[in-house]
């Protein structure tokens, strides 16, 4: 037998439009609405209501009265579009310190420099970094500064005091015979000029109060910016400390000077989040890096040299004695 034939589709339903305001016989408004329709005389039966049920609102009747609606009470003003940030000024390029596309001689001492780059890269080395807790050691300096104790002096200090309990890392490597042990420690300290890279001696660090260190640094820099230093000011470095913190350098590798065991890279110090006593902390960290001449001091020594660093940093007292 022939299947039933499909029942028509039902039609879609229509929109069903706002019921009017008077349905049942009865106005359907919001007693503001109400309110406003006698401000505006405005027959409410008239106004059909396009609120829940064909109830009549306050925009129905401002609608119907043909003004603008009332802004909704506690309504915040609308936002003035935000000025465009000015943009920043383009900084003017540079001009070259000389002709370009021309030789420009090095000066004396940037020859120098360049003429040693390359025999310290030949020399095989090993890099070892750590990081250490200033927090102590910044407070040691607060109180040390108005004595007339420079950072660089207290550093030196730090480190000088440090490699005498590892004579390895101040010696001196001899190629093909052997090492020599240095009986002081005296620290080479980078200092970046104009006409290049100086390395004026801080001796004897482990052995001289800091308050000397102090004195002595002093009058290198103030040799160095008027009649300049002298040969013996440079002479006798057994262990090299660049810093680059002041530049805002997190951390860095140093190259090894001509015939020095190792150089320690200082970055700057920075608030650091670390976990205390099982708690969330903020300490001030700094990371240096040793790099040392791998022909006679293995890693072991390096970071041997940088626990005693560590705790000589972050336990200051013995600074001052």
């Amino acid at each position: 037998a022939a299947a039933p034939a499909p029942a028509a589709a039902a039609p879609a339903p229509a929109a069903v439009a706002p019921a009017p305001a008077a349905a049942a016989g009865r106005i359907v408004a919001t007693p503001y609405a109400k309110k406003l329709a006698k401000k505006h005389k405005v027959d409410i039966n008239t106004v059909r209501g396009t609120g829940l049920n064909g109830r009549i609102t306050a925009i129905d009747i401002e609608t119907a009265a043909g003004v603008p609606p009332t802004p909704k009470a506690g309504a915040a003003p609308a936002a003035a579009p935000a000025k465009a940030a000015p943009a920043a000024a383009k900084a003017a390029p540079v001009a070259p310190p000389a002709p370009v596309g021309t030789i420009t001689p090095l000066a004396p001492m940037q020859a120098a420099v360049a003429k040693n780059m390359l025999p310290s890269l030949s020399v095989p080395v090993s890099r070892v970094a750590m990081k250490i807790c200033t927090d102590e050691f910044d407070k040691l300096y607060a109180t040390l500064k108005p004595k007339g104790v420079t950072m660089t002096a207290l550093l030196t200090k730090a480190v000088g005091v440090a490699l005498a309990q590892h004579p390895l890392m101040f010696s001196t490597y001899v190629d093909g015979q052997g090492i020599i042990y240095n009986d002081k420690v005296n620290i080479a300290v980078a200092v970046a000029l104009p006409s290049g890279l100086i390395t004026p001696v801080l001796k004897d660090t482990a052995g001289t109060d800091v308050y000397q260190l102090g004195r002595d640094w002093s009058a290198l820099v103030k040799k160095a910016r008027g009649s300049g230093l002298a040969p013996a000011d440079y002479a006798g470095g057994t262990f090299t400390i660049s810093n680059m913190g002041m530049f805002g350098v997190s951390a860095f590798d140093a190259i090894l000077p001509p015939g020095q065991t190792a150089i320690l890279a200082v970055g700057g110090s920075e608030k650091t989040v670390v976990p205390v006593n099982g708690m969330i902390g903020v300490k001030t960290i700094m990371t240096v890096n040793c790099t040392a001449d791998h022909r006679h001091v293995n890693g072991d020594v390096v970071a041997a040299f940088l626990v005693t660093l560590k705790e000589t940093i972050e336990n200051p007292s013995s600074l001052t004695l």
